[in-house]
């Protein structure tokens, strides 16, 4: 009988330990990380049909620095925040800028990139530093966008505008603009990849805006990411996935 007691005993010891290493890791695996994979270089469909960019090689980072595991849930921009406060998602990533009225529903984290607009020029231009040299300028842009607005306002000689962005690069490139304008982002990448070696940006950031990371209100999942982010940017790792993406590390 005495036996009997024990093996019952240390069963049940094992068994809620079972239970507990289980439901451990089931919410590990269960952290669902909303995308908007339609935003190149942060989020996007590569060749090899797996999601990648910049926002996705910059969590895989935070992920392993806290001990996590995740799955990513691909869906349009809009339903980014109304996910992760209804609980559905429980992180969101999609260079979602930080702004007042966001943080009224959803918690960020630390600012981990510094957007805005940015002028590119031809490699080789030298009259253009920055958006206050654009006054007699030719400038490309893209229609519909914010910076249409802001570039009327510079005293340019001429405002080209495109229904795409990338014809608006290929413009400076072939010389029929003196610059183009727009989200710093995506100017980047462009110089880094199609543009590598033809164009340059040039100037600071303007209209700045900041980029974070969403987690429903009150997640003891911010502060573990915040940590994770300064020890990533103490270690260096932070800068090599910006170059790998951006081609120059951070301003």
């Amino acid at each position: 009988m005495k036996k009997t007691f024990k093996h019952k005993w240390l069963l049940a010891i094992l068994t809620t330990l079972a239970i507990l290493t289980v439901g451990s890791f089931a919410y590990a695996a269960d952290l669902r990380v909303g995308v908007d994979t339609a935003f190149v270089p942060f989020e996007f469909k590569g060749k090899d049909g797996n999601y990648t960019g910049f926002d996705v090689d910059l969590w895989d980072a935070i992920a392993k620095r806290i001990n996590v595991k995740y799955e990513l849930v691909p869906m349009d921009f809009n339903g980014l925040i109304p996910g992760v406060t209804t609980g559905n998602l429980d992180v969101i990533l999609g260079a979602i800028t930080i702004k007042s009225e966001r943080e009224k529903a959803i918690d960020f984290s630390h600012p981990y990139f510094r957007a805005g607009l940015k002028v590119m020029v031809r490699i080789e231009n030298t009259d253009i530093k920055g958006p206050d040299d654009l006054k007699d300028k030719v400038v490309a842009v893209k229609t519909g966008t914010a910076t249409v607005d802001y570039v009327k306002n510079l005293g340019t000689k001429k405002i080209v505008q495109f229904p795409n962005i990338g014809q608006a690069y290929l413009e400076v490139v072939t010389g029929g603009a003196d610059a183009a304008m727009h989200d710093t982002p995506n100017v980047l990448y462009f110089i880094k990849t199609a543009g590598h070696g033809k164009v340059k940006w040039v100037g600071a950031n303007v209209k700045a805006a900041y980029y974070g990371i969403g987690f429903q209100q009150g997640s003891a999942l911010r502060d573990k990411a915040n940590v994770a982010l300064l020890e990533l940017t103490e270690s260096g790792e932070f800068d090599k996935i910006y170059i790998k993406w951006f081609g120059s590390a951070p301003e």
